[in-house]
C-alpha cells in the first residue's frame, strides 16, 4: 500500500513536470512470469502511455495492481526528467561551442600564428625557380 505522502509527492512532482491525467492511457494486463496463479489470473502489468511524448512504460514490478501503477507514474517522471535534462546540457552546450569559436585570440596565440606564416612563406620562397630577377 502507498502512503497519502508518497502519493501527494508524486501527484506535485507530476503536475510540476507538466503532466496531466488526461495525458496518459492507462491499461491492465496479464503479467507474465514467475508468481504462479495470482500472476496468471489477475491483471496486474500497468501499461502506460503518455500521448504528448509518446513515451510506453510496462511495469510489473509487484503483484499489486496499485503498487505497479504507482511505480509506472514514477518512471514516467524519470523519463521526461532525463529529457528535459538531456535538452537543457545539449543547449549549454550549443552555447558554449559558439562562445568558444567566436572568442577574440589572444596575443601568443596571434604571434605565433604569424611566425609560422612567415616561416612557411620563406620554405616556398626557397622551393621557386630561380628567375631574372636574382
Amino acid at each position: 500500500m502507498i502512503s497519502p505522502e508518497k502519493q501527494a509527492a508524486l501527484d506535485a512532482r507530476l503536475a510540476t513536470i507538466g503532466v496531466e491525467e488526461d495525458d496518459l492511457v492507462e491499461k491492465f494486463i496479464l503479467g507474465s512470469g514467475s508468481g504462479g496463479q495470482k500472476i496468471n489470473k489477475t491483471s496486474s502489468c500497468v501499461y502506460l502511455k503518455h500521448g504528448p511524448t509518446g513515451i510506453e512504460i510496462k511495469c510489473q514490478a509487484h503483484r499489486s495492481r496499485e503498487m505497479n501503477r504507482f511505480l509506472a507514474r514514477q518512471e514516467l517522471c524519470e523519463r521526461l526528467e532525463n529529457i528535459r535534462r538531456e535538452k537543457a546540457a545539449e543547449l549549454r552546450d550549443q552555447i558554449e561551442k559558439y562562445r568558444r569559436q567566436n572568442r577574440q585570440r589572444s596575443r601568443g596565440s596571434k604571434r605565433r600564428s604569424v611566425a609560422d606564416k612567415r616561416k612557411l612563406s620563406q620554405k616556398k620562397n626557397l622551393r621557386r625557380s630561380p628567375g631574372r630577377d636574382d
